[in-house]
């Protein structure tokens, strides 16, 4: 097994053990961030709304969803979603950015959510049928390799999901593949400023953390430009300032919220 799947393989275990109600460490991170009251490390809703839900948004997403929800920002609340949309949710966990999306685009529209651990697949399709969304579904699939059409959405979103892949490039390219001409991009996600430690880089924990597969921020948005990407704009940020795993990584993590367009020429 490369040492890619070993990651994969840890980081799956970890969220399918967050399904199965085993206690959650600390997830994207945590601290106290600039504009942000608190970071990941909480549960249910005051995690939601700490990383800028707001009450009405949090009020339409099923309560089990954001029982489970992790992330680092909003991009469901920041990706100007019109009615009759398809909308792509990059590593949908329990469904949160999914639900609050189906909400939006209406009956006529659709929110395909793209996961690759089997407990979230399999609760969030199960949270969606007890609560009636007939315009959502779950699809298995690892983000670098997207189970979805060529330019066939309309709209892609993610939510500190990306740091996750070791190859941010695959990503990126996926989500153009996927875009309509001219579909946009939402995300929200960890990045660095300036290096961070070796032994940090090479740590299982802190991969599933969220932190050692983040990207230093010019090359982040770099690499998305490379992938097909036009008018690449920082729509967002916060400096997390007290991390939980690491005194070093102080000053260190920036929760970054991107919107891009898929490049037509």
């Amino acid at each position: 097994m490369s040492h890619e799947d070993e990651i994969k393989d840890f980081v799956k275990k970890r969220y399918g053990g967050i399904v199965k109600g085993k206690k959650r460490t600390s997830c994207c991170c945590c601290g106290e961030g600039a504009g942000q009251a608190r970071a990941i490390c909480g549960e249910g809703v005051a995690q939601a709304r700490a990383i800028g839900y707001t009450e009405d948004e949090v009020a339409l997403i099923p309560p089990e969803a954001v029982a489970i929800g992790m992330g680092c920002g909003n991009p469901a609340g920041l990706a100007d979603i019109s009615e009759g949309e398809v909308v792509l949710d990059l590593g949908s966990g329990g469904g949160v950015d999914v639900f609050l999306a189906a909400c939006r685009v209406g009956k006529s529209g659709r929110v395909i959510g793209v996961d690759m651990t089997d407990e979230m697949i399999e609760t969030a399709g199960a949270i969606a049928e007890k609560h009636g969304y007939g315009n959502v579904e779950f699809r298995k699939g690892d983000i670098e390799k997207l189970p979805v059409e060529d330019d066939s959405i309309d709209l892609a979103i993610s939510n500190c999901v990306v740091n996750l892949a070791s190859d941010k490039f695959a990503v990126f390219r996926e989500v153009s593949r996927v875009l309509k001409p001219g579909g946009r991009f939402v995300i929200s996600d960890l990045v660095t400023d300036g290096p961070l430690p070796d032994d940090v880089r090479r740590s299982f924990e802190a991969w599933a953390d969220c932190i050692a597969g983040a990207l230093e921020r010019q090359e982040y948005l770099d690499t998305i430009k490379r992938a097909g990407f036009e008018e690449v704009a920082v729509i967002g940020e916060d400096l997390y300032t007290e991390p939980c795993m690491d005194e070093r990584l102080v000053g260190k993590i920036i929760s970054l919220q991107v919107k891009a367009t898929k490049r037509t020429r």
